[in-house]
């Protein structure tokens, strides 16, 4: 037996499928089985929703390289990193801080 042949993962998914079902009818006879209160899955849905379309608008951003490196509107370089205080305004000449 080759070692893809087995486990989970390669069964057919009604094996799968059937498989899983099995585990979940006898978590529910057992008392053990999760059942979600509408809060969370209000919250897990939100959670989901927020991760998608933080996906999304991440595969959308041009990757213009003028813009990298750049710091972020009202933030200065200073030394390389990103400085959003304003009394820094580049001068290094006092290093006491």
């Amino acid at each position: 037996m080759a070692k893809e042949d087995r486990g989970f993962a390669s069964m057919d998914r009604n094996k799968q499928r059937e498989i899983a079902s099995k585990g979940g009818k006898a978590a529910h006879q057992k008392g053990t089985a999760h059942e979600w209160t509408s809060e969370e899955a209000r919250e897990a849905g939100r959670k989901g929703g927020m991760a998608s379309h933080r996906r999304k608008q991440q595969q959308q951003q041009p990757t213009d390289e003028s813009t990298m490196g750049s710091a972020p509107e009202g933030e200065q370089m200073v030394g390389g990193t990103s400085d959003s205080s304003d009394d820094t305004m580049g001068n290094d000449s006092d290093l006491s801080r």
